[in-house]
């Protein structure tokens, strides 16, 4: 876990090391020590805040994201750092004010290979950002079937696995089939890039 608070750190661990299936490994107060700490323990995810000093969070991710997935816990809902750190490999993000419990289970999720994506935040987050003139071509979007697009759409939506079962009549296996391909298509490391994609492409509009 990287923060430079050392008495939020500290909280941390007393909750991680509290469950039988998590452990702490490593922490660290700058991005550099994130870095180099991630390098040397090898976590499966990394709690990463955003604004530290020598190098930010966004930064330091960008560095790990490849080796281990990075949960992003930030004190801003709306912060234009987070949305950088989702375009440097992030896997998702969290306030932190989450309630332990939901802090416990992102952890798991994230280390199950999935993205955490909390739609009250992200979708807004999305919007605003990724409506710049800069906004990278996606490739790969010509050749999803009109299928793929509407998963795409609703996964962008903050549509869960199974909600996107329920509304589109689908077994959950199915689902999965389909996000799989869309990962591939779109050479996209999670669903976290997905959403970025849907947006950055235009497929999906921005809330106003």
């Amino acid at each position: 876990m990287a923060d430079d608070q050392a008495l939020l750190r500290g909280s941390f661990r007393v909750l991680v090391d509290s469950e039988p299936d998590l452990e702490v490994v490593g922490e660290a107060a700058t991005g550099a020590e994130a870095v180099e700490r991630a390098g040397v323990v090898r976590p499966d995810v990394v709690l990463m805040d955003v604004r530290m000093p020598e190098m930010d969070g966004i930064e330091a991710t960008r560095r790990i994201a490849g080796t281990a997935r990075v949960l992003i816990v930030t004190m801003f809902d709306l912060d234009a750092y987070v949305y950088a750190a989702l375009r440097a490999g992030a896997s998702g993000f969290l306030l932190k004010d989450t309630p332990p419990a939901e802090l416990l289970a992102a952890i798991r999720v994230v280390a199950a290979g999935e993205a955490l994506l909390a739609p009250k935040v992200t979708r807004r987050l999305i919007a605003e950002f990724a409506r710049t003139p800069a906004a990278p071509t996606v490739r790969g979007l010509e050749g999803l079937t009109e299928r793929e697009q509407e998963v795409l759409i609703l996964i962008a939506r903050g549509l869960s696995n199974t909600e996107l079962a329920q509304h589109l009549h689908l077994s959950l296996a199915t689902i999965k089939t389909h996000i799989g391909r869309l990962l591939t298509k779109i050479d996209a490391r999670d669903r976290a890039q997905l959403v970025i994609a849907a947006y950055e492409s235009g497929l999906v509009g921005v809330a106003r």
